[in-house]
């Protein structure tokens, strides 16, 4: 049971009330800088200072709704009123806010591209209270997104072309995360979600089977089969409610029943040894005739499992991932910084040992060989590097270019594409080993030196 999949839009937009959706200190920063006129360009990255050890690349995701945010941002009536009553701010403050819009640039790596550590997936270049107030927002939603898109992409991949269904929405961190992983899920390559609200503002392929309580709710397991395949012939069955080679054998009576009218698509088993039960299963459908009918599994299902069933040769077709996949266990967060790297046309950087920041505007070159990424080099904007350019301009004085907003099949693709060419080895479980090679342009190493030298000379004068 599945719908096609479509354009990526489809959520009620961001920006209009949320505009304190931030921390804090963002907003006592903007006044300080309203005060003191300190509104001239600065350019900020937001990139991950280095990958999770379980994580060989990340697949860049959030930018939709990160653009959606900015060209929506506004303060409404209700939200100076509360700054009002915080205390914390004065009235000019609060008169400035009142027509305040992100009237930016934004340079950013498509969504479903593969990035790596210190690279920027997104450059702002705006008036400095602009860039500095959408920190916060900007950078949940490309982390989360992120996140959720590199974790599916290793499910993806462990499942070696067998369909994967998100099954996570039950146990993920909200609404919204429930919502924007399945798209991100897409994305990465999952197939479907059973988020019915997901497929109808994303135009996702939704899918779904039974439920325990289903086969519970009727007096015996085969009354349950009959019943719901009366409504869905074509339906996948939950065999695992009781004992569950019975319940593959409870299928097969019902394929004696119908005869002819039997169109049952396959089972799904649940629980217990997957690999075991699955080819027992197999064999007792084959033996009745039911080749055609397919095995799908499910339950506390991640990568890993899913790489050990599929190279144990279980004859499983597709796979259900919930909860594992759906907050990323073994990695829910990267190390992402969003940091001020230009202000007034002057590199800034921090001298902080272990968050290292690479000044001035930016760009980063693929470098490929035969059709293969080779290696990738983070450089200034200006410089001309062998290799593909990866950042590019979705925005600009605060609204989005036409180019910005591609349909989701169009970012599945993308990503598809941009995987199939990158080295096989960073697909493993496993660290990859050479992990994939990023450099730093000469350039951008002297000029970081230059900044790093006035600043340190600024802070003993």
């Amino acid at each position: 049971m599945t719908a096609a999949t479509g354009r990526s839009t489809g959520e009620p937009r961001a920006g209009g009330g949320d505009a304190l959706l931030t921390d804090l200190y963002q907003l006592t920063m903007l006044q300080v800088y309203h005060a003191r006129w300190m509104t001239e360009e600065a350019v900020f990255d937001l990139f991950v200072r280095r990958l999770p050890e379980s994580r060989n690349l990340l697949l860049a995701c959030g930018l939709e709704h990160a653009l959606d945010y900015l060209e929506g941002l506004r303060f409404e009536r209700s939200d100076l009123d509360y700054l009002e009553r915080v205390g914390l701010f004065e009235d000019d403050f609060l008169s400035w806010l009142e027509d305040f819009r992100f009237t930016g640039d934004v340079y950013a790596v498509p969504e479903g591209t593969p990035v790596f550590a210190n690279e920027p997936l997104l450059e702002i270049v705006a008036p400095l209270p602009e860039a500095q107030l959408v920190e916060s927002y900007v950078m949940s939603q490309v982390h989360f997104a992120t996140v959720a898109a590199s974790k599916a992409l290793r499910v993806v991949t462990a499942a070696r072309g067998r369909r994967v269904v998100d099954f996570g929405m039950r146990r993920m961190h909200g609404r919204d995360a429930a919502l924007k992983a399945a798209r991100a899920f897409h994305i990465a390559g999952v197939d479907a979600t059973s988020n019915v609200l997901a497929g109808k503002l994303y135009d996702l392929p939704v899918a779904g089977t039974m439920a325990h309580s289903f086969i519970q709710a009727h007096d015996s397991e085969p009354a349950a089969f009959r019943d719901f395949a009366a409504t869905y012939p074509e339906t996948v069955l939950l065999v695992d409610t009781y004992d569950t080679l019975d319940g593959v054998r409870n299928v097969v009576r019902l394929a004696e029943v119908l005869g002819p009218e039997f169109r049952v698509r396959g089972i799904r088993l649940d629980s217990g040894d997957l690999d075991e039960l699955a080819k027992a299963s197999r064999q007792i459908l084959d033996e009745a005739g039911l080749d055609r009918v397919e095995i799908f599994a499910s339950g506390s299902l991640d990568e890993h499992e899913v790489e050990r069933l599929v190279e144990s040769g279980a004859p499983i077709t597709g796979f259900g991932v919930g909860t594992r996949m759906g907050v990323s266990s073994d990695a829910p967060s990267l190390d992402m910084a969003y940091k001020l790297t230009e202000y007034a046309g002057r590199g800034r950087l921090k001298l902080a040992p272990g968050k290292r920041i690479l000044p001035g505007k930016k760009q980063v070159f693929r470098s490929e060989r035969d059709g293969r990424a080779v290696g990738d080099a983070i450089a200034l904007v200006d410089e001309d590097l062998p290799g593909r350019p990866l950042l590019r301009k979705v925005m600009e004085r605060g609204r989005r270019l036409a180019a910005a907003s591609p349909s989701l099949r169009e970012l599945r693709a993308h990503a598809r594409s941009e995987l199939d060419g990158l080295p096989p080895g960073l697909f493993a479980l496993r660290p990859a080993e050479p992990p994939y090679p990023v450099s730093i342009s000469t350039r951008l190493e002297a000029y970081a030196r230059e900044v790093a030298a006035e600043a340190t000379a600024q802070e003993t004068a």
